[in-house]
């Protein structure tokens, strides 16, 4: 199967520019989070190339990038094809997450400024209001977007430079599963968390965030092998 030909998004303009790489790639990229590129998707570069009025070269490089980072694999006779992301994947993904995630709280309980706390609490209500309302593709985006900033207010570089990889797999996952997400309980541990990070109980914030990993592993890991053993 080849890719689907959506309308042209990009431009034929310094095909070697760094920017220009950096576009393709995050267009590439986007479109196999979204599910626009489903897993078994045969990726043809002279396709993408033409529909991004581009030429082959920052394609090629983006593929490369991306088969670096786990979303596409070569594959004999068939070339680059858009890998699955099954349970096992998940659970490694989990294994690391449950341990950065905390650190990451407890040093946001320690680090995060009152105007931080503020923006937090308005990213929090506006995802309540999503889940309330039932548009839960946009909870689960500013869930998403919460996770990233404790990340970012742990004050640590390296930390956020650890994670950043993990931050596309992770929004690819809840993609996957947030059909079957119940945004309730997502927004209320996520609202507990945050009044930990508030209160500077950096103990309880590790705590609540290592509780809260765990749960959606095991949420998302039943709903993938669900799904395995539908497939057959």
């Amino acid at each position: 199967m080849t890719a689907p030909r959506p309308a042209p998004r990009g431009s034929a303009a310094g095909d070697t520019h760094p920017s220009l790489r950096e576009r393709v790639y995050a267009e590439l990229r986007e479109r196999i989070i979204e599910a626009e590129y489903a897993a078994g998707t045969r990726l043809v570069e002279r396709e993408i190339a033409d529909e991004l009025r581009v030429s082959r070269v920052p394609v090629r490089e983006a593929m490369q990038r991306l088969e670096s980072e786990g979303f596409l694999s070569v594959q004999p006779r068939r070339g680059a094809v858009v890998t699955d992301f099954g349970p096992e994947d998940a659970a490694h993904l989990f294994d690391v997450r449950e341990n950065l995630e905390g650190l990451a709280a407890r040093l946001a309980a320690r680090h995060a400024r009152p105007e931080d706390l503020a923006a937090m609490e308005e990213l929090l209500a506006r995802a309540r209001r999503a889940a309330e309302s039932g548009r839960l593709r946009e909870a689960v985006s500013l869930n998403a977007d919460f996770h990233r900033r404790i990340v970012e207010l742990s004050g640590n570089p390296l930390l956020v430079d650890l994670m950043a990889p993990l931050d596309s797999r992770l929004r690819r996952l809840f993609r996957l599963t947030s059909a079957d997400a119940d945004g309730e309980p997502m927004c209320g541990a996520h609202e507990r968390l945050y009044e930990a990070v508030r209160d500077r109980d950096e103990s309880a914030a590790e705590s609540l965030a290592r509780a809260h990993v765990a749960a959606t592993r095991a949420s998302a890991l039943r709903l993938l092998n669900a799904r395995r053993e539908q497939a057959g």
